[in-house]
């Protein structure tokens, strides 16, 4: 097949737009019967489940020796030479609720290795993206992470635990410091957003723990095609499936992961 990394984005990006386009039809449209819990506070409806369907039959057909790693579980988790790691509506809250935001991600995966990552806002119809080695974008503009150097000059992202309670006391300790100590916090419920606003310079960093391969995949791969910095909460690399990450332009990193270490081990 053709590994050429950009045509395959491209390829993937009119795929996963496609997907928008169906949730964005749903906006509204789902009955309270129809809205499944899977575990404590996650929800998942038909339109979870019909999404990631769509996305599956599409990229199958763009590469179709791939194997599929996604939230629903719609297919079979397998590894593969080639993997997609799909989460089909990061944000299902909010598009429950008819909040902004919710977007779809998508990363591809070649020997276990991320080599292309696409977030699609679908609110306000912006599509982030990235392949390996060849930068990060925003609707056809390539995009990089902000120059702000300083914590207290900074605007962070997190998102808040809403299944595994049993670290909320150093997590509140962590959220008390940089809210006395930054220019805010924002939780927009799309870790996937949050990763590509730090790509593309409205955050310096987002951090989170108890997060999923689906929610970051592709996001992190934005931040690092833009110029900025990703590592668990230990400064290593074990953040894809290890489930705690922080992520930001570079220049606050050390900052946020200092804050982070003295209150989690």
């Amino acid at each position: 097949m053709d590994t050429n990394l950009q045509d395959i984005c491209m390829q993937t990006k009119a795929i996963v737009i496609e997907a928008g386009q169906f949730i964005e039809s749903q906006v509204g449209e789902v009955a309270e019967a129809a809205i499944e819990e899977k575990d404590l506070n996650s929800l998942v409806s038909y339109v979870d489940k019909k999404t990631e369907e769509l996305l599956i039959e599409g990229l199958s057909k763009l590469i179709p020796t791939s194997v599929f790693f996604t939230e629903e579980e719609t297919v079979e988790r397998q590894e593969g030479e080639w993997r997609w790691i799909i989460d089909p509506l990061d944000g299902t809250t909010n598009f429950l609720h008819q909040l902004p935001v919710f977007s779809v991600s998508v990363a591809l995966q070649h020997h276990g290795e991320t080599v292309v990552g696409l977030v699609y806002e679908i609110n306000r119809k912006e599509c982030f993206y990235a392949w390996k080695g060849g930068g990060a974008w925003l609707n056809d503009k390539k995009i990089k992470v902000s120059s702000t150097p300083t914590l207290a000059a900074s605007l962070l992202a997190t998102g808040f635990p809403y299944y595994d309670y049993s670290l909320m006391a150093p997590y509140l300790e962590v959220l008390k410091h940089f809210m006395q100590s930054t220019r805010g916090l924002r939780r927009l419920g799309s870790a996937a957003v949050d990763l590509a606003y730090v790509a593309c310079g409205r955050f310096e960093a987002f951090y989170e723990y108890s997060l999923n391969a689906w929610d970051i995949a592709a996001g992190v791969l934005l931040v690092e095609e833009a110029g900025g910095k990703v590592t668990d909460f230990q400064g290593g690399d074990d953040y894809l499936f290890g489930g705690r990450l922080i992520s930001s332009n570079g220049g606050v990193h050390e900052q946020v992961q200092e804050v982070i270490q003295q209150h989690f081990t």
